[in-house]
């Protein structure tokens, strides 16, 4: 079985949720004897247009333009043909409009699946002029995977293809996350101790970090934020404004220095306010290493990683008041922090590991050829 994978942005170019998804399914498929993943991406770099990582083949198409974060390639049209003539199943990576355009414009007819990462929320005026385009290539797609029963509860687009959607949580893999050395753990340790909240993730508009820094005015909770993004200096100056002195951002780091804080944190927070938060992948990082979590009630993924009063606890959205209400109780209940932290880990190995989203999807794809 030969499934190729295509979406606008893939390691090693770009790091985000959707790229962990893939490299996860990729990864994982390479374990199943007789199945081959390869992955179509654009790039502004194509002097390596095939790269070989983690057990499966990366084609790099030269970035052509971008119009509102959608990337087009003319060369990709091409590369797709070729690629999609030998697979078996045609795997795409939902919202990209361009991959809408090459599907029709290729006439492709392979079998088909499409991972529905989100909904569009943010370009409203465009979505008018590309609302049928979607509508079109949702309806000639096979299947059409939703990443948990939330958000397939709560999309108008999703609620439209009911009868060939199916739910396959995101799962990730613990044993590819590096092993962190007792200097490293130690390092933080004493920069840090082990009682402070932490966020780690791309630094976008719909995190919500601004209700985090607002939730903390005035109190003394530690909190270190991790990652970098578009919005990075602007939060850093809100800061400033606030007169917080107990927040540190430390930008991008290392996969171990984040590996090590995870570790050490108190608790996991996630303010997201906004669907474009559509699962949260950093949210499960921190299931995964046992922590106690506080996010916002969006109807998405989030809030079933999170199960409020059972591995952490989930506030409206937008709320600093509710935030720092929740970030004072598990402050002051450590005996319940841990415990909820105990839960948090439970349900990602019964619900979330990369073994069971890969079997999910190898099912699909089974159950596709044999149609």
């Amino acid at each position: 079985m030969r499934i190729l994978h295509f979406y606008k942005t893939y390691y090693p170019d770009t790091v985000g949720g959707v790229e962990q998804v893939i490299y996860q399914l990729c990864r994982g498929m390479s374990r199943h004897g007789g199945i081959e993943t390869e992955v179509l991406t654009l790039s502004r770099n194509v002097q390596d247009p095939c790269l070989v990582m983690g057990g499966h083949t990366i084609h790099r198409a030269k970035l052509d333009f971008q119009i509102a974060s959608t990337g087009f390639s003319i060369s990709a049209i091409r590369r797709f043909t070729e690629l999609a003539a030998q697979a078996d199943i045609v795997h795409y990576h939902f919202p990209w409009p361009f991959a809408d355009l090459v599907h029709f414009a290729t006439r492709v007819r392979k079998p088909t699946v499409v991972t529905y990462h989100s909904d569009i929320i943010r370009q409203k005026n465009l979505l008018r002029l590309y609302r049928p385009l979607r509508h079109c290539f949702l309806a000639s797609v096979d299947r059409i995977v939703a990443t948990s029963p939330n958000y397939l509860a709560t999309s108008q687009v999703l609620g439209t293809y009911n009868d060939k959607v199916t739910v396959i949580p995101i799962g990730l893999n613990k044993d590819i996350y590096p092993e962190v050395s007792a200097e490293r753990l130690a390092g933080w340790r004493q920069r840090f101790g082990e009682r402070f909240f932490f966020f780690v993730g791309l630094i976008r508009y719909y995190k919500g970090l601004h209700i985090l820094l607002e939730a903390v005015q005035g109190a003394d909770y530690p909190v270190v934020i991790v990652g970098a993004g578009p919005i990075e200096e602007e939060l850093k100056a809100h800061a400033h404004r606030l007169g917080l002195n107990n927040v540190v951002f430390l930008g991008a780091l290392s996969e171990e220095d984040k590996v090590a804080l995870l570790k050490l944190c108190y608790a996991v927070v996630f303010p997201s306010h906004l669907r474009s938060e559509a699962f949260g992948i950093s949210l499960l990082e921190g299931a995964m290493y046992g922590k106690p979590m506080i996010s916002s009630e969006i109807g998405t993924g989030t809030s079933y990683i999170n199960v409020n009063g059972e591995t952490g606890l989930v506030v409206p959205p937008s709320n600093p008041e509710a935030f720092r209400a929740a970030m004072h109780y598990l402050w002051m209940n450590p005996d319940v922090a841990r415990e909820m932290g105990e839960r948090a880990e439970a349900r990602y190995w019964e619900l979330f590991t990369a073994e069971k989203m890969v079997s999910g999807y190898v099912k699909l794809y089974q159950e596709l050829l044999s149609e």
